[in-house]
């Protein structure tokens, strides 16, 4: 098989620089009020918590590195990039794409904690395909911008949500169909004893146990003496759940908070976590799956009836609403696109498929430019260096610069789409006088 040397990026780049795009989605509409959804791009199994006066969002981002994207907002409605929680995955050769790849591992269903000046990051690394179990990692770091600890658990602990109870114990609620709690050492580094069973009931819909739908993605709260655990089931078409005990272990009852699909039918709102004010009202983020753009977050309010949290307008989604009232108003912000290169280090927006192979991409080789060198590859799913970012909702356009002066036979470079299947358009240089497109 004949063999490539690529050198592509997704919104995809070599020696280049990106100008402008079309304008960024952004829901604050400048009345007072904002519209979902609050980024329209793929930001998959939120978590937020507030700290002082900022709030902080993490995101799945699977095999991508960096891993565990974190945002920062003022409002919860408009956000920039803060850092992400992982610079790299050394456990496994194959996240080099050395022997492999690790498409779909990484970082899955993130949680988000602030406890005694700290902030901690959970996440689960799946693994199947006869690999045998996958694992659990705790990132500890005092400030989100880095650096963090990261400390792999050999407990696999599914969609994981941290809980820093009153009494100093630390615990994450975990499970897929199946809800456990396990215990872990006051430091969070550690496992401290057996997980125990608190929820194993099905549901065959929204309203009616017996069936297929296992809740999971649970994120953990005490609230006025309780323990709430809200939980999505049902999948991408599903509902959302809470879980309500007086006792840590349960017994546990249960109350569905949210069944809408009319935004984006017949996807459900999805997976999320909720936040308090600091005027008390409390608010929930909480994911759609929109196909190719992926999976977006809403924000939703949180309305307590009898001691529930029901979220959005009686259970729906909204659209339009008003903005959560923080006292101020804050200049509109979203999540960096454009790129012109100019600085010494990569910008916020910008994820590597698989880990880099940093000895051969610049910024600092020519002003102004990426600079990546290319590698062999047999195709664009194995080659490093493929530089991504999310495409954005609701359409999205890209203008790219390349320099292609200095490819060699065999030399491919241009930027693309990276799905499954996959699309690019580029320059392949085919011999010493020729160049295709």
């Amino acid at each position: 098989m004949k063999k490539y040397l690529y050198v592509l990026i997704a919104w995809m780049l070599p020696l280049c620089s990106i100008h402008a795009q079309a304008p960024v989605w952004n829901p604050d509409n400048g009345n007072g009020t904002f519209t979902n959804p609050i980024m329209w791009g793929d930001w998959p199994d939120p978590d937020v918590i507030r700290v002082g006066d900022d709030f902080y969002f993490v995101s799945t981002s699977m095999h991508y590195v960096p891993g565990c994207p974190i945002a920062t907002s003022k409002d919860l409605v408009n956000w920039k990039m803060a850092g992400y929680a992982v610079d790299r995955y050394d456990e496994d050769a194959r996240y080099d794409l050395k022997g492999g790849d690790r498409y779909l591992r990484g970082s899955w269903a993130a949680t988000i904690r602030h406890h005694n000046g700290k902030f901690y990051v959970g996440f689960c690394t799946p693994s199947w395909e006869g690999e045998g179990p996958g694992h659990f990692s705790i990132c500890i770091a005092d400030d989100v911008k880095g650096p963090w600890e990261r400390t792999i658990f050999p407990e696999y602990l599914y969609d994981p949500g941290l809980l820093f109870d009153d009494d100093g114990k630390v615990y994450v609620f975990h499970g897929q169909g199946t809800l456990y709690v396990t215990e872990l050492a006051s430091d969070a580094k550690s496992v401290k004893g057996e997980k125990v069973k608190i929820w194993d009931k099905r549901f065959k819909n929204a309203h009616e146990f017996g069936g297929g739908y296992g809740m999971e993605g649970a994120h953990a709260y005490k609230i006025n003496g309780k323990y709430y655990l809200t939980c999505p089931a049902g999948g991408t078409e599903g509902w959302q759940i809470c879980l309500r005990s007086d006792n840590i272990y349960g017994p546990y009852e249960h109350k569905l908070i949210m069944n809408d699909s009319g935004s984006y039918p017949p996807n459900g709102l999805h997976q999320g976590g909720m936040v308090q004010l600091k005027n008390g009202d409390w608010w929930f983020i909480i994911m759609q799956d929109r196909g190719p753009i992926g999976r977006v977050p809403h924000l939703v309010p949180v309305k307590w009836v009898d001691g529930w949290p029901m979220l959005g307008s009686g259970g729906k989604d909204i659209i339009t609403y008003p903005k959560p009232e923080v006292g101020k108003t804050y200049p509109f912000s979203s999540p960096a696109t454009t790129d012109e290169f100019n600085t010494s280090s990569l910008g916020l927006q910008w994820q590597w498929n698989h880990n880099p192979d940093n000895s051969r991409w610049s910024l600092k080789e020519r002003k102004g430019h990426m600079r990546l060198k290319a590698s062999y590859a047999e195709s664009l799913k194995t080659a490093r260096n493929t530089l991504t970012q999310r495409v954005q909702g609701p359409s999205s356009e890209a203008t790219v610069e390349l320099d292609v002066s200095g490819l060699k036979d065999g030399n491919v470079a241009g930027f693309g789409v990276f799905e499954f299947p996959y699309a690019y358009v580029a320059v392949e240089q085919t011999n010493e006088e020729n160049c295709n497109v």
